[in-house]
């Protein structure tokens, strides 16, 4: 559910420190109910995800034509910072937040973490459109519960970033951020049904692993969830991209 923008504003978030001169651009309600200790849960499955492989097959074509155009017109590459040097949110980090864990790495989208705490996590992309945020807080929603909340602020480069900002707002707004919310709240209710996953991601909304023996792509839900196979998992799936 899309909220006002002061369900954001309100909160003492740290994040308004850092992005003064970014405009907040949407903020949404996600269907994530826990509690008070749940935030790690929604940090580790928006991380895992890959909104591309959604069910959808209209979200799936949409992310399809925006990566294509990306690649196509030299969007994300690299170099594709506003100037000489892709500029980072990390230097206006206050020295608590800069020595702590930044939170994970992203397994698909083009995100890096900036800073993570107990009950916010933040990460940027940077890309000739737009140095973009997205920040997710985890708020008390009734007695004792509480839910996951997302921000998106952003800073478009120039001309290009305001008119790519404007072409695809009535696509995020009608299309990308419902069904993006609808697929968290599957993702969530299928890690809150087996206790024994802990943080594990179920794998229909994981990035693709490494291919396995044979060129097979093993299901992640198959193999150990403990933090080494974790960790030997994300190796493999980086080392393939390199």
């Amino acid at each position: 559910m899309r909220l006002p923008k002061t369900a954001h504003t309100s909160q003492p978030w740290r994040i308004h420190q850092l992005t003064r001169d970014f405009r907040l651009e949407d903020v949404w309600a996600l269907p994530t109910p826990g509690g008070p200790d749940g935030f790690p849960r929604l940090v580790q499955l928006m991380a895992s995800g890959d909104p591309s492989r959604g069910p959808s097959r209209i979200a799936r074509t949409l992310w399809a034509i925006r990566w294509k155009a990306g690649e196509l017109l030299g969007w994300d590459g690299p170099d594709a910072g506003h100037g000489s040097e892709r500029p980072t949110l990390r230097d206006r980090l206050p020295a608590d937040l800069r020595e702590a864990p930044s939170g994970p790495d992203f397994a698909a989208l083009p995100f890096f973490s900036l800073y993570l705490t107990g009950d916010e996590w933040a990460a940027e992309i940077v890309n000739r459109t737009v140095h973009g945020v997205m920040h997710l807080g985890w708020v008390r929603s009734g007695t004792g519960r509480y839910r996951g909340q997302m921000a998106v602020l952003v800073k478009p480069n120039g001309l290009l970033g305001t008119g790519y900002m404007a072409m695809i707002r009535p696509f995020r707004h009608l299309i990308v951020y419902p069904l993006l919310t609808r697929e968290i709240e599957l993702a969530w209710r299928a890690l809150n049904a087996n206790p024994n996953i802990g943080a594990h991601v179920p794998c229909r909304f994981l990035a693709k692993p490494a291919p396995g023996p044979k060129g097979r792509r093993p299901c992640p839900c198959s193999t150990p969830t403990s933090p080494k196979a974790r960790c030997r998992r994300r190796q493999r799936t980086s080392s393939s991209r390199g």
